[in-house]
């Protein structure tokens, strides 16, 4: 996956800054090094290294076969200051299907160590034997909705880390995202409209990536719409596990609904599920995740 970046002297967009973050140096066969944008955050995003993870593995498959899921686990925090080293580990190379496994390493006080895995499957596709999908909500375009900076200017104690998480991306929420209120069933789920800020290539690898990218930035959030508040207040939150499957090809920078909702909470963790469905309704992607809840208390 290559980018030619802006010119030289012109501010990058964030859409070119989300390329040159999937733009990978392969340094060796299976070897390929990410770099993280400068951040406020004393951690990387979760989303960076699961979408520079599948660039990776990406990067080691036939063109005419595209990722359909992943799953993967968050090890340790990654640190924004240091190279992330990702290994491929060919696996599969079946006639129907082929799989790789992704290691991140990181240096920790001159020790090697595993900050994140993912196995990803990818296949040319088949013929359609049943087909079905769920319907889109029926909610407002993101026209005419608040964006992150309307959001902001109502809660600017929560300025700083979420401005740097969404800086390559436009957002438009249906909700406060930070609304004090709990809520109970059924009207626990949050909806918000994204899409990449700029033009992305036109490259089915690239916007699978990108949509993994985005898909991180809401979902655990989902665990705490009983509790009312959303980040930044009495509790922290990180991520265990996170899983995509790709029903369909999707523009990652063209709006796209993303709904998340948590099904379950307990000892500390919550089980987060998302639906994503592209602007003319066609339901493109399921996630999943759990991630771990601590009170600051």
């Amino acid at each position: 996956m290559t980018s030619a970046g802006p010119a030289a002297g012109a501010e990058p967009t964030p859409a070119a800054e989300l390329m040159h973050v999937l733009d990978l140096e392969e340094r060796s066969p299976g070897l390929f090094v990410g770099t993280t944008p400068r951040t406020p955050l004393q951690r990387i995003f979760g989303g960076q290294v699961a979408a520079q993870a599948l660039a990776a593995a990406n990067a080691t498959v036939p063109a005419d076969r595209h990722v359909h899921s992943l799953h993967s686990y968050f090890l340790r925090p990654g640190d924004p200051q240091e190279e992330i080293r990702y290994v491929v580990e060919r696996i599969r190379d079946g006639r129907s299907f082929t799989t790789r496994r992704v290691l991140a390493h990181q240096t920790r006080n001159g020790e090697e160590v595993a900050i994140f895995a993912l196995t990803a499957d990818f296949t040319a596709g088949e013929r359609a034997v049943v087909e079905h999908s769920l319907p889109m909500p029926e909610v407002p375009g993101p026209e005419g909705l608040p964006g992150l900076a309307e959001v902001l200017a109502a809660h600017p104690d929560r300025d700083r880390g979420a401005r740097a998480l969404n800086r390559a991306v436009e957002s438009r929420y249906l909700r406060d995202p930070y609304d004090p209120e709990p809520r109970t069933p059924p009207d626990t789920h949050f909806r918000a409209w994204f899409r990449v800020a700029g033009k992305l290539p036109d490259d089915d690898h690239v916007h699978a990536a990108a949509l993994t990218f985005v898909s991180d930035l809401t979902l655990l959030s989902a665990g705490l719409t009983r509790i009312g508040g959303g980040w930044g207040g009495s509790v922290v939150g990180a991520s265990l596990d996170h899983a995509v499957w790709f029903h369909r090809p999707v523009r990652a920078d063209e709006w796209f609904l993303y709904e998340t909702d948590s099904p379950a909470a307990a000892s500390g963790r919550a089980l987060c599920f998302g639906q994503i469905w592209a602007g003319d309704g066609t339901h493109v992607a399921s996630v999943a995740q759990e991630g771990l809840i601590r009170s600051l208390g």
